[in-house]
Formats: C-alpha cells, sequence, structure tokens
C-alpha cells in the first residue's frame, strides 16, 4: 500500500487502506443500500481477502472489488452467495474517470495479499451481539450465548404454538440456514444436527421472513453472529443473559385465548392445552 490511512472514497462507501487491512466505511443515506446503513464499517484482514478485481460497472461508472477467502467472513457465509449486487459489502463503485486511480489501488492491493483459498476460521469480525428482529411468525432475539424465539399468535402455525417459545444455546446448534426474504419461502433456520421438518413455518427452531419481516439488513447480520458464535467467534461481544421479564397480563390472556382456539379446533389435545397454559400462567 503507498501510504497507511489512503482513502478511496466512491458511491455508498470509502476504503481505508491500512497497513493490514481495509477499513470500509459505508454511508448512511437514503439511497445507501439498507444492508450497508445497518453495517456501517467493517474492518478486512488483508489475510481475509483472496483477490482483487476492477470491472466496467453501470451507467459511467468501474467497481473495484475484493474477493472474500470461503470461510474468512460469517456475513458472507451465512448469504451463501444469495445477496444482490448492490448490497454486496466487498464492491466499491467509482466514476469512471476514476478508474486509474482504482486500477492503481487495486494493484497495489494485489500484491499486498499472501493468502489464497478457503480460510480455516473466521478472519472477519461478525456483527455484534445483542440482535434481534421480528419475523413474520415470531421474534427472534440473541444476546451472544442464546438465541431465543417468541412466537406470535397472528403467524405463527400450530405446530410453533404446541411446541411453545424456544430458547436454544450456542453450544447445541451445528449451523444456521439463512434463506433471502427476497425469494419464496425465506427464512432463517437454527440446526441442530437433528432432523428438521421440512417446511420452515412448521419447524420451531426457524423463523419465516415474508410481507415486510425478516429484512436483509436485520436477518442476514443475525444470522452471521449466530453462525459466528456457533464456530467459536464473537462470543466475546456477548453480554451478560439477563433475568426473563415478566411478561404483560393481557398479553398472556391473548395467548392462552388463542391456545384455546387452537384446542377446540382439535388441533391441541387436552393434556397439551392443560400444560402450556399452565406454563403461561407461570410467567404472570
Amino acid at each position: 500500500m503507498s501510504r497507511m490511512g489512503d482513502v478511496l472514497a466512491g458511491f455508498h462507501a470509502a476504503w481505508e487502506f491500512e497497513s493490514d487491512s481495509v477499513l470500509i466505511r459505508y454511508e448512511r443515506g437514503l439511497r445507501t443500500p439498507r444492508l450497508l446503513s445497518a453495517l456501517g464499517e467493517r474492518r478486512i484482514p488483508l489475510a481475509a481477502v483472496g483477490g482483487v478485481t476492477l470491472t466496467a460497472g453501470k451507467r459511467g461508472t468501474v467497481v473495484l472489488r475484493a474477493e472474500p477467502r470461503p470461510g474468512a467472513d460469517p456475513l458472507m457465509e451465512a448469504a451463501a452467495g444469495q445477496l444482490k449486487e448492490g448490497c454486496d459489502p466487498y464492491r466499491l463503485v467509482l466514476p469512471a474517470e476514476r478508474e486509474t486511480l482504482a486500477e492503481y489501488y487495486a494493484d497495489e492491493l494485489q500484491e499486498r495479499l499472501t493468502e489464497s483459498g478457503p480460510a480455516e476460521r473466521f478472519l472477519v469480525d461478525a456483527p455484534e451481539a445483542p440482535l434481534s428482529f421480528k419475523a413474520y411468525d415470531g421474534k427472534a432475539s440473541f444476546d451472544g450465548r442464546t438465541v431465543r424465539f417468541r412466537w406470535f399468535w397472528t403467524g405463527a402455525s400450530s405446530a410453533k404454538w404446541k411446541a411453545g417459545d424456544q430458547s436454544f444455546a450456542v453450544s447445541a446448534l451445528s449451523g444456521v440456514e439463512w434463506r433471502s426474504p427476497e425469494v419464496f419461502e425465506g427464512h432463517l433456520r437454527l440446526l441442530r444436527g437433528e432432523a428438521a421438518p421440512t417446511q420452515a413455518d412448521q419447524d420451531p427452531g426457524a423463523v419465516v421472513f415474508g410481507l415486510g419481516y425478516g429484512p436483509v439488513h436485520e436477518s442476514l447480520p443475525f444470522a452471521a453472529a449466530v453462525l459466528a458464535a456457533v464456530r467459536g467467534r464473537g462470543t466475546a461481544a456477548a453480554v451478560p443473559a439477563a433475568a426473563a421479564p415478566r411478561r404483560d397480563p393481557a398479553d398472556i390472556a391473548e395467548r392462552i385465548r388463542h391456545l384455546g382456539e387452537l384446542h377446540l379446533a382439535g388441533l391441541v389435545t387436552d393434556e397439551e392445552f392443560s400444560v402450556k397454559k399452565a406454563e403461561l400462567l407461570a410467567e404472570l
């Protein structure tokens, strides 16, 4: 790199070149993709980069892109190739008249790269916990140690209501499956090393996206943080688990009412109804 601290600014982002990393700062404007705004800034170690490309972009632009090594970035691992081009955090779009400058930095950066191929561990920091977002059928939260799903009576299936609200310790998970909310049947599923229902709406270990719920800028950083914790990274960002707050009595009453509707419809047995009702009453 020519000088530590050099900055190359483009549309929606600026790259600051350091001796062993690139600090990427994303704009927080109305035209900036929401995922990039949510990320704020990311430090990418040069060890996490396998190559650099410079290509022609759209409408008089050029695109400088750092190519992350497979397995180096939990965000890209969780995305699994589903991000739209405009949301790619490794792209820097510049006016075509700055192509010569972009080419210079691309060459300088390429010369500093010494690693290639899959990384043995995550090298880029994951988004920090605590994190939460609303899916279509429940609220997902993660404190760095435990993932919790709290079901919404308006969206959760009877199978999830029967199972009740869920808590999953990171130590009990084997991975995370994120399917973009921008495609059919988007969801976030926690992999537990056991057979799970094919449909996410029937799996108590999954939350379903859709109708504006579980947007990329909320659900993908969440998935990346959980994935990093599962693989032994990101635990330092965890916050101490707080005691579960007492539920709103009106909320408990509404949940019991919905449980009663499932019971009357024959979707919940007498025993299941009694057990779940007792659990809900105990939360008051």
